[in-house]
């Protein structure tokens, strides 16, 4: 199972011209089962390179064979048309549910205001077994908003956790009510802004007291005692002021040992960040 984690900056690269074809090249030949998508954009044409396409159906219609959810937490009306900007998950995998989060935005004044934050959450039928694949894009600006929504995905991981342990077949109840199992185990990615070991950084991967499974940063279960390749900051980008590592793959603990392959790939100016693979072998049941 191949996955792709990127912030795909609206598709805007260096040279502040929007080429979502580019993207898309990029991740053909990257050749995922799964691609998880940060900073798609629809009908914003105030953004570097004028963004008016909505790029989440274009996207979405370059990928045919794959399930789309979208999920676009920045939702501005003008003239009663929407101006979107959010997050996106493709897959070639049958999709069984999907669960759309909105994360805390805490008021925080004196920094920027920054913008509403989500996570896509679906359930997949992945080789072997289900499992939870869930983005997200995390607040840059202000850290007591990270740090919020750091705590909900842990709160929600835990739900999920203890959902997964209790479930049960109702088949009674209304099809509303059957939504089947949402496993424990589970993928995290996405733009989490946070530098490697900072505070909340230790925060998301902190030992749980509810019963979750553990979290494991997937780069450190693949490359043990090696430095991490940074994900944003190359190819000459204003922004930030130095490589560093904003992007990750998190696995829960029974997932580290089926971790294949976790790399950065660097060659591709199509975005201000890189894109991140992460290969999980099958499941026991494949």
């Amino acid at each position: 199972m191949r996955v792709v984690s990127w912030n795909i900056h609206w598709g805007c690269g260096k040279d502040g011209r929007i080429r979502i074809h580019a993207i898309i090249d990029v991740l053909r030949r990257l050749n995922p089962d799964v691609i998880c998508l940060q900073e798609v954009a629809a009908n914003h044409p105030e953004l570097e390179g004028s963004a008016t396409a909505n790029q989440f159906k274009q996207l979405a219609g370059a990928f045919g064979g794959f399930h789309a959810i979208e999920h676009a937490p920045s939702e501005i009306y003008r003239n009663n048309v929407p101006r979107l900007f959010g997050n996106l998950i493709l897959s070639k995998y049958r999709i069984t549910q999907a669960h759309r989060h909105m994360l805390p935005w805490p008021a925080d004044p004196g920094r920027s205001p920054g913008m509403p934050r989500g996570a896509i959450e679906v359930v997949l039928d992945a080789p072997g077994a289900k499992l939870r694949l869930v983005t997200t894009h995390l607040e840059y600006y202000s850290p007591l908003q990270r740090m919020a929504q750091v705590r909900r995905l842990r709160e929600l991981h835990a739900e999920a956790c203890a959902r997964a342990h209790s479930f049960a077949v109702h088949p009674e109840m209304d099809a509303p009510y059957q939504l089947g199992l949402r496993p424990a185990s589970a993928v995290y990615c996405g733009d989490f802004n946070m530098a490697p070991g900072a505070e909340d950084y230790q925060a998301w991967l902190a030992p749980g007291t509810d019963g979750a499974l553990g979290l494991v940063d997937a780069w450190n279960a693949c490359h043990p005692g090696q430095g991490r390749a940074p994900t944003a900051g190359l190819h000459g980008f204003p922004w930030p002021e130095k490589p560093e590592c904003y992007d990750y793959f998190f696995v829960t603990e029974d997932l580290a040992p089926r971790v294949a392959a976790v790399e950065v790939q660097s060659e591709t100016a199509a975005s201000d960040h890189q894109p991140v693979v992460l290969d999980l072998t099958p499941g026991s049941d494949a």
